[in-house]
Protein backbone atom coordinates (compact mmCIF):
# COMPACT_ATOMS: atom_id res chain seq x y z
CA UNK A 1 0.00 0.00 0.00
CA UNK A 2 2.91 2.61 0.92
CA UNK A 3 3.94 2.50 -2.49
CA UNK A 4 0.69 2.98 -4.26
CA UNK A 5 -0.16 5.81 -2.03
CA UNK A 6 -1.77 8.46 -3.85
CA UNK A 7 -1.57 12.21 -1.96
CA UNK A 8 -4.34 14.80 -2.66
CA UNK A 9 -1.63 17.64 -2.78
CA UNK A 10 -0.24 15.52 -6.02
CA UNK A 11 -3.53 15.94 -8.15
CA UNK A 12 -4.30 18.44 -10.27
CA UNK A 13 -7.66 17.57 -11.64
CA UNK A 14 -10.83 16.43 -10.02
CA UNK A 15 -11.23 13.27 -10.08
CA UNK A 16 -14.80 11.76 -10.42
CA UNK A 17 -15.13 9.92 -7.10
CA UNK A 18 -14.89 12.51 -5.28
CA UNK A 19 -17.66 14.71 -6.54
CA UNK A 20 -21.06 14.76 -4.00
CA UNK A 21 -24.20 13.92 -4.81
CA UNK A 22 -26.75 16.88 -4.84
CA UNK A 23 -27.98 16.64 -1.36
CA UNK A 24 -24.22 16.99 0.06
CA UNK A 25 -22.73 19.75 -2.48
CA UNK A 26 -21.20 22.25 0.09
CA UNK A 27 -22.78 25.08 -1.59
CA UNK A 28 -26.25 23.69 -2.17
CA UNK A 29 -26.51 23.10 1.78
CA UNK A 30 -24.51 25.89 3.46
CA UNK A 31 -26.67 28.52 5.46
CA UNK A 32 -27.03 31.65 3.29
CA UNK A 33 -30.39 32.92 4.33
CA UNK A 34 -31.17 36.45 4.98
CA UNK A 35 -31.19 36.38 9.06
CA UNK A 36 -27.91 35.56 11.20
CA UNK A 37 -26.62 32.64 11.65
CA UNK A 38 -26.64 30.75 14.70
CA UNK A 39 -23.99 31.43 16.88
CA UNK A 40 -21.53 28.60 18.54
CA UNK A 41 -20.60 29.23 21.97
CA UNK A 42 -17.62 31.21 23.03
CA UNK A 43 -16.64 30.19 26.69
CA UNK A 44 -13.78 32.04 29.01
CA UNK A 45 -12.27 29.02 30.90
CA UNK A 46 -11.93 31.91 34.02
CA UNK A 47 -14.91 32.83 34.41
CA UNK A 48 -16.60 31.37 37.24
CA UNK A 49 -20.05 30.40 34.85
CA UNK A 50 -17.76 28.21 32.79
CA UNK A 51 -18.91 25.35 33.79
CA UNK A 52 -22.28 26.30 33.47
CA UNK A 53 -21.95 27.28 30.24
CA UNK A 54 -19.93 24.52 28.79
CA UNK A 55 -23.03 21.91 30.42
CA UNK A 56 -25.32 24.44 28.42
CA UNK A 57 -23.33 24.26 25.22
CA UNK A 58 -22.97 20.26 25.38
CA UNK A 59 -26.78 20.06 25.86
CA UNK A 60 -27.60 22.66 22.81
CA UNK A 61 -24.60 22.43 20.60
CA UNK A 62 -22.30 19.59 20.83
CA UNK A 63 -19.57 22.12 20.17
CA UNK A 64 -17.79 25.19 21.93
CA UNK A 65 -14.64 27.21 21.87
CA UNK A 66 -12.97 27.99 24.55
CA UNK A 67 -10.87 31.07 25.84
CA UNK A 68 -8.12 31.54 27.94
CA UNK A 69 -8.02 27.92 28.08
CA UNK A 70 -3.92 27.82 29.28
CA UNK A 71 -2.72 26.35 26.77
CA UNK A 72 0.33 28.66 25.51
CA UNK A 73 0.39 30.69 21.80
CA UNK A 74 4.06 29.24 22.08
CA UNK A 75 2.86 25.30 22.21
CA UNK A 76 -0.16 25.72 19.64
CA UNK A 77 2.45 27.76 17.20
CA UNK A 78 4.43 25.16 17.52
CA UNK A 79 2.41 22.08 17.07
CA UNK A 80 1.45 23.66 13.97
CA UNK A 81 4.74 24.68 12.46
CA UNK A 82 6.11 21.02 12.82
CA UNK A 83 2.61 20.08 11.26
CA UNK A 84 2.82 22.68 8.47
CA UNK A 85 6.42 21.51 7.84
CA UNK A 86 5.82 18.14 7.79
CA UNK A 87 3.57 18.15 4.99
CA UNK A 88 5.44 20.25 2.81
CA UNK A 89 8.18 17.59 2.59
CA UNK A 90 8.87 15.69 -0.87
CA UNK A 91 6.35 12.53 -0.79
CA UNK A 92 8.67 9.99 -0.45
CA UNK A 93 9.65 11.27 3.16
CA UNK A 94 6.02 11.25 3.73
CA UNK A 95 5.54 7.68 2.63
CA UNK A 96 8.32 6.74 5.26
CA UNK A 97 5.44 6.61 7.68
CA UNK A 98 2.08 5.13 5.45
CA UNK A 99 -0.29 3.62 7.36
CA UNK A 100 -1.10 -0.14 6.21
CA UNK A 101 -3.48 -1.84 8.15
CA UNK A 102 -3.40 -4.63 6.08
CA UNK A 103 0.08 -5.55 8.12
CA UNK A 104 -0.76 -4.00 11.26
CA UNK A 105 0.45 -0.50 11.06
CA UNK A 106 -2.96 1.78 11.59
CA UNK A 107 -0.92 4.87 12.80
CA UNK A 108 0.58 7.19 10.55
CA UNK A 109 0.58 8.98 7.37
CA UNK A 110 -2.33 8.97 4.67
CA UNK A 111 -4.90 9.88 2.56
CA UNK A 112 -8.51 9.47 2.48
CA UNK A 113 -8.46 8.88 -1.44
CA UNK A 114 -7.31 5.31 -0.26
CA UNK A 115 -11.07 4.78 1.41
CA UNK A 116 -14.60 4.84 0.37
CA UNK A 117 -17.09 7.37 2.10
CA UNK A 118 -20.59 7.07 2.66
CA UNK A 119 -21.86 6.40 -1.03
CA UNK A 120 -18.73 5.17 -2.12
CA UNK A 121 -17.49 8.99 -2.75
CA UNK A 122 -14.11 9.83 -0.96
CA UNK A 123 -12.85 13.11 0.26
CA UNK A 124 -10.02 15.76 -0.18
CA UNK A 125 -7.65 15.45 2.62
CA UNK A 126 -4.40 14.28 3.46
CA UNK A 127 -3.26 13.58 7.38
CA UNK A 128 -0.93 11.82 9.85
CA UNK A 129 -2.05 10.50 13.09
CA UNK A 130 -0.83 8.83 16.25
CA UNK A 131 -1.11 8.73 19.70
CA UNK A 132 0.53 10.70 22.05
CA UNK A 133 -0.61 9.02 25.86
CA UNK A 134 -0.60 7.48 27.98
CA UNK A 135 3.57 6.30 27.45
CA UNK A 136 1.98 2.46 26.61
CA UNK A 137 0.38 3.46 24.08
CA UNK A 138 3.07 5.13 22.07
CA UNK A 139 4.63 3.79 19.04
CA UNK A 140 7.22 6.56 18.30
CA UNK A 141 8.59 4.51 15.02
CA UNK A 142 5.67 6.66 13.65
CA UNK A 143 6.30 10.03 14.53
CA UNK A 144 8.41 11.68 12.05
CA UNK A 145 11.78 12.37 12.60
CA UNK A 146 11.50 15.03 10.05
CA UNK A 147 11.34 18.23 11.02
CA UNK A 148 13.46 19.27 13.77
CA UNK A 149 11.49 19.43 16.43
CA UNK A 150 8.39 17.22 16.04
CA UNK A 151 8.47 15.15 18.83
CA UNK A 152 9.29 17.84 21.12
CA UNK A 153 6.47 20.11 19.85
CA UNK A 154 3.73 17.21 20.39
CA UNK A 155 4.76 16.03 23.57
CA UNK A 156 4.71 19.06 25.05
CA UNK A 157 1.12 19.83 23.53
CA UNK A 158 0.29 16.86 25.39
CA UNK A 159 0.73 17.80 28.30
CA UNK A 160 -1.65 20.44 28.13
CA UNK A 161 -4.28 18.24 26.13
CA UNK A 162 -3.80 16.14 29.46
CA UNK A 163 -4.54 19.06 31.96
CA UNK A 164 -7.24 21.19 29.58
CA UNK A 165 -9.28 17.55 29.46
CA UNK A 166 -9.21 16.83 33.00
CA UNK A 167 -11.06 19.77 33.38
CA UNK A 168 -13.26 19.55 30.96
CA UNK A 169 -14.42 16.39 32.19
CA UNK A 170 -14.64 17.59 35.83
CA UNK A 171 -16.94 20.71 34.21
CA UNK A 172 -18.93 18.66 32.24
CA UNK A 173 -19.36 15.57 35.47
CA UNK A 174 -20.98 18.51 37.57
CA UNK A 175 -23.15 19.78 34.68
CA UNK A 176 -24.74 15.99 35.14
CA UNK A 177 -24.63 15.73 38.50
CA UNK A 178 -21.89 13.52 39.10
CA UNK A 179 -18.40 13.55 41.26
CA UNK A 180 -16.14 16.01 39.22
CA UNK A 181 -13.74 13.00 38.57
CA UNK A 182 -16.82 10.52 37.82
CA UNK A 183 -16.46 11.71 34.02
CA UNK A 184 -12.85 10.63 33.37
CA UNK A 185 -12.86 7.92 35.87
CA UNK A 186 -15.53 6.35 33.27
CA UNK A 187 -13.30 6.58 30.35
CA UNK A 188 -10.24 4.84 31.74
CA UNK A 189 -8.76 7.30 34.10
CA UNK A 190 -5.26 7.67 33.59
CA UNK A 191 -5.15 4.93 30.74
CA UNK A 192 -7.21 7.20 28.48
CA UNK A 193 -5.95 7.61 25.14
CA UNK A 194 -4.97 10.55 23.76
CA UNK A 195 -4.88 10.30 19.60
CA UNK A 196 -2.98 13.65 17.94
CA UNK A 197 -3.87 14.43 13.75
CA UNK A 198 -3.23 16.23 11.27
CA UNK A 199 -5.98 16.88 8.72
CA UNK A 200 -4.18 18.45 5.57
CA UNK A 201 -7.16 19.76 2.94
CA UNK A 202 -5.10 21.89 0.08
CA UNK A 203 -6.16 23.74 -2.51
CA UNK A 204 -9.64 21.86 -4.82
CA UNK A 205 -10.15 21.90 -8.31
CA UNK A 206 -13.81 22.09 -7.34
CA UNK A 207 -14.82 22.91 -3.63
CA UNK A 208 -18.12 22.97 -4.50
CA UNK A 209 -18.48 19.25 -5.61
CA UNK A 210 -15.76 18.25 -2.45
CA UNK A 211 -15.83 17.75 0.69
CA UNK A 212 -12.60 17.88 3.49
CA UNK A 213 -14.58 15.52 5.68
CA UNK A 214 -17.97 13.79 5.03
CA UNK A 215 -20.42 14.29 7.86
CA UNK A 216 -19.74 12.56 11.36
CA UNK A 217 -19.82 12.52 14.95
CA UNK A 218 -16.71 11.26 16.64
CA UNK A 219 -16.15 7.85 18.17
CA UNK A 220 -14.02 10.25 20.85
CA UNK A 221 -15.42 11.18 24.30
CA UNK A 222 -14.53 14.98 22.83
CA UNK A 223 -12.07 16.38 20.44
CA UNK A 224 -9.69 19.40 20.85
CA UNK A 225 -8.80 20.93 17.68
CA UNK A 226 -7.11 23.68 17.05
CA UNK A 227 -7.35 25.13 13.09
CA UNK A 228 -5.12 27.45 10.77
CA UNK A 229 -6.72 30.28 9.80
CA UNK A 230 -8.69 28.95 6.76
CA UNK A 231 -12.69 28.30 7.88
CA UNK A 232 -14.01 24.92 6.92
CA UNK A 233 -15.57 23.73 9.93
CA UNK A 234 -19.39 23.04 9.32
CA UNK A 235 -22.48 21.91 11.67
CA UNK A 236 -25.35 20.79 11.01
CA UNK A 237 -28.19 22.53 13.08
CA UNK A 238 -31.96 23.93 11.70
CA UNK A 239 -31.75 21.38 8.67
CA UNK A 240 -28.86 22.94 6.90
CA UNK A 241 -24.97 23.69 7.19
CA UNK A 242 -23.48 26.16 9.38
CA UNK A 243 -19.67 27.80 9.23
CA UNK A 244 -18.03 27.50 12.83
CA UNK A 245 -16.93 31.35 12.81
CA UNK A 246 -12.98 30.48 14.38
CA UNK A 247 -12.48 32.79 17.25
CA UNK A 248 -8.49 33.66 17.34
CA UNK A 249 -6.30 31.81 19.90
CA UNK A 250 -9.49 29.89 20.71
CA UNK A 251 -9.96 26.01 20.85
CA UNK A 252 -13.33 24.00 19.47
CA UNK A 253 -14.61 21.27 21.61
CA UNK A 254 -16.49 18.54 20.03
CA UNK A 255 -18.50 16.34 22.01
CA UNK A 256 -18.11 13.08 20.56
CA UNK A 257 -20.32 9.79 20.54
CA UNK A 258 -19.02 8.12 24.47
CA UNK A 259 -19.93 11.31 26.44
CA UNK A 260 -23.07 11.03 24.68
CA UNK A 261 -23.67 7.47 25.75
CA UNK A 262 -21.99 8.43 29.35
CA UNK A 263 -24.98 11.28 29.77
CA UNK A 264 -27.48 9.29 28.72
CA UNK A 265 -28.64 11.11 26.18
CA UNK A 266 -28.32 14.72 27.88
CA UNK A 267 -24.91 15.76 26.01
CA UNK A 268 -24.81 15.62 22.17
CA UNK A 269 -22.39 14.64 19.77
CA UNK A 270 -21.77 17.06 17.19
CA UNK A 271 -22.64 16.28 13.35
CA UNK A 272 -20.02 18.09 11.47
CA UNK A 273 -17.97 17.87 8.10
CA UNK A 274 -15.40 19.94 6.41
CA UNK A 275 -15.65 22.16 3.31
CA UNK A 276 -11.96 23.16 1.13
CA UNK A 277 -10.90 25.76 -0.70
CA UNK A 278 -9.60 26.25 -4.42
CA UNK A 279 -6.94 28.56 -3.22
CA UNK A 280 -6.24 28.06 0.17
CA UNK A 281 -4.40 24.91 2.11
CA UNK A 282 -6.56 24.14 4.99
CA UNK A 283 -5.03 22.16 8.32
CA UNK A 284 -6.61 21.32 11.76
CA UNK A 285 -5.19 19.63 14.58
CA UNK A 286 -7.43 17.74 16.17
CA UNK A 287 -6.89 15.35 19.35
CA UNK A 288 -8.70 12.82 19.50
CA UNK A 289 -9.66 11.87 23.53
CA UNK A 290 -10.65 7.99 23.57
CA UNK A 291 -11.36 4.95 26.48
CA UNK A 292 -8.76 2.22 25.77
CA UNK A 293 -10.24 -0.60 23.51
CA UNK A 294 -11.18 -2.66 26.15
CA UNK A 295 -12.55 -0.46 28.23
CA UNK A 296 -16.49 -0.88 28.53
CA UNK A 297 -18.86 2.38 28.17
CA UNK A 298 -22.90 3.10 28.95
CA UNK A 299 -24.62 5.65 30.30
CA UNK A 300 -23.83 6.57 34.11
CA UNK A 301 -26.22 4.19 36.65
CA UNK A 302 -27.00 7.52 38.30
CA UNK A 303 -28.20 9.11 34.95
CA UNK A 304 -30.83 5.95 34.43
CA UNK A 305 -33.86 6.16 35.93
CA UNK A 306 -37.78 4.64 35.54
CA UNK A 307 -38.16 8.34 34.44
CA UNK A 308 -34.79 8.26 31.79
CA UNK A 309 -34.35 4.52 31.06
CA UNK A 310 -31.18 3.70 29.65
CA UNK A 311 -30.86 4.85 25.88
CA UNK A 312 -27.42 3.33 24.87
CA UNK A 313 -26.26 -0.16 25.49
CA UNK A 314 -23.30 -0.45 27.86
CA UNK A 315 -20.39 -1.93 25.39
CA UNK A 316 -16.25 -1.95 24.85
CA UNK A 317 -15.11 0.71 23.09
CA UNK A 318 -13.42 -1.43 20.59
CA UNK A 319 -16.76 -3.01 19.54
CA UNK A 320 -18.55 0.13 19.41
CA UNK A 321 -16.23 1.67 17.27
CA UNK A 322 -15.96 -1.39 14.98
CA UNK A 323 -19.87 -1.54 14.61
CA UNK A 324 -19.43 2.40 13.56
CA UNK A 325 -17.10 2.08 10.95
CA UNK A 326 -18.65 -0.73 9.75
CA UNK A 327 -22.01 1.03 9.85
CA UNK A 328 -23.11 -2.17 11.87
CA UNK A 329 -26.23 -1.75 14.51
CA UNK A 330 -25.23 -0.80 17.35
Amino acid sequence: MAAAMQSVHALGAHPPELARSAHELPGATTFSGAGAPPEIPVIDMSSPHAGRAMTGAAREWGIFQVVNHGVPASALSELQRVGREFFSLPQAEKQRYAMDPSSGKTEGYGSTLQRDGPDGKKTWADFLFHNIAPPSAVNHSVWPENPVGYRAANEAYCGHMRRLTRTLFERLSAGLGLEEGAMEEAFGGDEVIFLQKINFYPPCPQPELALGVAPHTDLSTLTVLVPNEVPGLQVFRDGCWHDVEYVPGALIVHIGDQIEILSNGRYKAVLHRTTVSKEKTRMSWPVFVEPPTEHVVGPHPRLVTDEYPAKYKAKKFKDYKYCKINKLPQ
